[in-house]
Order: C-alpha cells, then structure tokens, then sequence
C-alpha cells in the first residue's frame, strides 16, 4: 500500500460540484447518468434528517434485484456511517425508485467484487486505485482483489425483490 493517505471528502466548490449529478436527479433527469450511477436516499443518524447522494454503480445483479457501490472515502463516509444506523434506505436508478436494504460485505467479497469490476471497467478500476491511495495495480485481478479488501463495499438488495425473467 502506498504510503499517500486516502482523499478527504470535498469541501467548498468541489464538493458543489461533486453534486452536481444529485440536482439531476430532483429535476428528473437522472436517466441521463445511465445505470452506472445511482442516488441513496438516506435518513441522517445524528440529524434524522432525509440525506442523498450520487454513487457508482459498480456491480449490478438484476436476477437478485441488488447493487453494490464502494465508499471511496472509507468507513468514515457519512452516507456509510448512515446506512450502518439505518440500512433500510431507497436508490433510485434512472427513473425508478427501489426500497432496499443495505448490507456491508467483508473484505474477501470486497476484494472479489474489485477484481471482478476490474475486467469490466479496467481503466476505471486503475484510476480509482491511484486515487484512493491503494497503490498501482497491476493488470492481474489479484492485485486488484487486494486493492478491493481496503474498500468498504455494500450491496444493496430490493426489498421485497423484483423478479426479473
């Protein structure tokens, strides 16, 4: 592991940049961040509080009605930190709206979600890697298996799930 600390969360413009994808959504136009992205609705642990946030979308399950997204800035994430207190939450992707219950992978399911993101989004999954301080991975997915156990993961399941097919 690199020894570069990992990112802070935005702050000043950057963060109202960083939220630019959320007014997309209130304005009914988040069909145009595509599958990748989705919005978290949220409920504030101290403030109780409805919360949102914009976040990738990086694996899809349509057959068991879940998602799975990371929190890049780590378990301190306040979303994260959220969904912990109350993981019963809904995302919307596009323009449907899914009730759906949150549940925190290990670092082994972590690492094999990034290993697997990894074929799919190479480019990306380097990028994030750097980004994230978690070194240069190399282009087999073990390297990026253990990239993936230094990032908290949740899978988002549909409740009750959709049955697709």
């Amino acid at each position: 592991m690199s020894p570069r600390q990992r990112p802070q969360a935005p702050t000043g413009w950057r963060r109202a940049v960083a939220r630019l994808p959320i007014g997309l959504y209130r304005i009914g136009l988040g069909a145009l961040l595509g599958r990748r992205m989705l919005l978290l609705r949220h409920i504030g642990r101290v403030s109780g509080q409805p919360r949102e946030v914009c976040l990738e979308v990086v694996a899809h399950d349509p057959a068991r009605g879940s998602w799975t997204v990371a929190s890049g800035f780590g378990a301190q994430a306040q979303w994260y930190r959220n969904l912990r207190h109350v993981p019963k939450v809904t995302i919307q992707v596009g323009r449907t709206v899914y009730p759906v219950s949150a549940h925190f992978l290990t670092a082994d399911e972590g690492g094999e979600v990034m290993a697997d993101y990894s074929v799919r989004h190479p480019r990306a999954a380097r990028v994030l890697c750097r980004w994230l301080a978690l070194g240069e991975p190399t282009h087999d997915p073990e390297s990026f298996r253990a990239a993936g156990r230094q990032i908290p993961f949740v899978r988002l399941d549909e409740v009750p799930p959709r049955r697709w097919g």
